[in-house]
């Protein structure tokens, strides 16, 4: 390696390194306790965009989830597969005990077609297929679906199937659950099976297509409701995932072992939405007080009453004398981060510009690598960010020997 290329790799490091700055980790800001109850023997309720935890109860609690699991199974089966290819049902899918899709042996379907029949219909065979198929073997796919928990920060989760049946060593949280449905409902496509009410899907083997209804319930319930998934056992009982968006604030609801979860669901949202309101703290372009700078993005963030008060926002400007003079001239303008805490807890990053230099809300940089490094890291995992970005740039440079 040359010394003219190492100089190249080493200033376009320290530039990601910057950009990078707003995906530092921060703390769950979990809302102050209430009197909100449900008859689930574990609850916790999530806002979606900022993923503070507004409401949880023995919400770190490791329990059994029945088929809540398959809201894993699919967000890695998305980020890891090809939803074009063909996934041929074998042996261990075939007559799956328990919820199914009722597939043939050596039957092949589509993984996106898949992906709904399990989501909306709870297909243990589907789950397992997919698993398969993405994972080269249903151990193979729980070792990601393990390593996605890992990834995600899920300290009281472990799977060892990808369907949800009562097996040694798998279980999650409902703060957990909340977390995980938070991050996949980010993914265009997890978003859109799980808010889907039927889907109807190519049947080669029969005169008649599939159709499937979604047995989640609250999509008809509630308004507003966009997801998510069911599950029970005779073990975990009644589990629910379920999500709904109202002006433009998506919140996660989740219970445990809950006899009456539709309605306990309902007063869930219905507390979150009109407790805990989606409020715009920052604007795109918006100036710095005494300074000349302007943010780069939007931030907003769900804010209880008098919670607005607490808020407190502080420029750290970036030090010149740290950047190498040929960085200086590359570093996109960036000048510092506008830090905001609510009640001395950092809750927020925004990158902040002159204004003749703010880049577009979406770089080339990240047009380019956010497909291929989207599955190898969550936001908000700054080191696995900043280590698969440069890994990504490592391997740039290195192709155009």
């Amino acid at each position: 390696m040359n010394m003219k290329r190492l100089t190249f790799k080493s200033t376009l490091i320290l530039i990601l390194c910057l950009l990078l700055v707003g995906l530092r980790p921060l703390p769950v800001l979990r809302a102050e306790n209430s009197s909100i109850s449900t008859h689930a023997r574990a609850a916790a309720l999530i806002d979606v965009e900022s993923g503070r935890l507004l409401y949880s109860s023995r919400g770190d609690e490791p329990m059994l989830i029945a088929s809540l699991t398959k809201i894993m199974t699919a967000i890695v089966a998305i980020e890891n597969g090809d939803l074009t290819s063909k996934v041929k049902v074998g042996k261990n899918a075939f007559a799956k005990e328990g919820s199914s899709l009722f597939l043939k042996q050596g039957e092949e379907m589509k993984l996106e077609d898949m992906l709904y029949g399990m989501m909306l219909r709870s297909g243990n065979d589907a789950a397992t297929a997919i698993a398969e198929h993405v994972g080269g073997s249903e151990q193979g796919f729980v070792y990601l679906m393990n390593q996605k928990a890992e990834e995600l920060g899920l300290t009281h989760s472990h799977f060892a199937n990808p369907h949800g049946l009562d097996a040694e060593g798998h279980y999650s949280s409902a703060n957990d659950l909340a977390v995980l449905t938070a991050y996949a409902l980010h993914n265009p496509v997890f978003k859109e099976i799980v808010k889907t009410q039927e889907k109807t899907a190519d049947n080669p083997y029969e005169k008649w297509d599939y159709k499937w209804s979604n047995k989640n319930k609250m999509l008809r319930l509630y308004e507003g409701a966009d997801g998510v998934k069911t599950g029970y056992t005779k073990k975990a009982l009644r589990c629910l995932v379920s999500s709904a968006t109202r002006n433009g604030q998506q919140l996660v609801a989740v219970t445990i072992n809950d006899g009456n979860d539709w309605n306990d669901h309902a007063s869930l949202l219905n507390f979150g939405f009109n407790h805990y309101p989606l409020k715009t703290l920052i604007e795109r372009g918006e100036g710095i007080s005494g300074y000349s700078y302007v943010t780069s993005k939007s931030f907003a963030y769900p804010l209880g009453q008098g919670e607005e008060a607490r808020l407190f926002t502080k420029l750290e400007l970036k030090r010149e004398a740290a950047v190498p003079k040929q960085a200086r001239s590359s570093d996109f303008g960036l000048k510092g981060v506008l830090v905001l805490q609510l009640g001395g807890q950092e809750i927020g990053r925004v990158p902040v510009y002159e204004p003749e230099q703010l880049p577009p809300e979406q770089s080339a940089y990240t047009k380019k690598y956010s497909a291929a490094l989207a599955p190898a890291y969550p936001a908000g995992n700054w080191l696995q960010a900043l280590g698969s970005a440069l890994r990504a740039l490592f391997q740039r440079g290195d192709n155009h020997d």
